[in-house]
């Protein structure tokens, strides 16, 4: 009698004991979907890239020959919506298209602070594809950076404006031949002249 009240017993405290377990096991299951949904909702809100718009016809024909740019900026358009997932792969490829932005720069704007500007630009969107990908999400900072990628967006269009502005103002008379005169690369070099040699008289019982 004894051993079936203490079987009885021991049964029903591993029943209430699993219970227990699966209550809380729901319990955190439900906690860790709620906070899912709350950084998706986040990040999709927040999710929101700005490409600026020349304000120089110069500058988008110029575009139109920097074709990495064009592909990056059309990625950065297409927008995910189904799940983190999404988001995560969207990341990934925003960063493999912003490694190629320094590739095939159009001449007028293949200059170091057109480059400066690509590599700050590529450092942000790294920092989303990292943020993102992470096993617990920092919303806050995949938000923070996308506010920073389109900063850095944004000033560089502005240095493709402002370069475009530099190269329209008109020369003063003679500016362009001073440029040339100071521009070492176009300078003729200058080799002194050897003096010449004295024409000495050969004298007669010199050796």
């Amino acid at each position: 009698m004894k051993i079936q009240l203490f079987s009885f017993l021991l049964a029903t405290f591993l029943f209430i004991s699993c219970q227990n377990d699966d209550e809380k096991r729901l319990a955190e299951q439900q906690k860790d979907a709620k906070a899912r949904e709350v950084i998706f909702n986040n990040i999709n809100n927040g999710w929101n890239f700005q490409i600026p718009t020349p304000s120089s016809p110069v500058v988008q024909s110029q575009i139109g020959y920097w074709t990495a740019l064009r592909d990056f900026v059309a990625e950065l358009n297409k927008k995910p919506k189904s799940s983190i997932g999404a988001f995560q792969k969207k990341a990934k490829e925003l960063s493999k298209k912003a490694k190629l932005l320094g590739n095939n720069i159009p001449p007028k704007f293949n200059k170091p602070e057109i480059k400066s500007r690509v590599s700050v630009l590529l450092t942000k969107i790294n920092s989303i594809d990292l943020f993102i990908n992470l096993d617990a999400i920092p919303d806050q900072k995949v938000l923070a950076s996308i506010a920073d990628a389109n900063t850095e967006l944004n000033a560089l269009y502005r240095e493709m404006d402002e370069i475009v502005r530099k190269s329209e103002i008109p020369k003063e008379e003679g500016e362009s031949d001073m440029i040339r005169m100071l521009d070492t690369t176009r300078a003729i070099p200058s080799t002194p002249a050897r003096p010449a040699s004295p024409n000495r008289p050969f004298k007669k019982g010199m050796q």
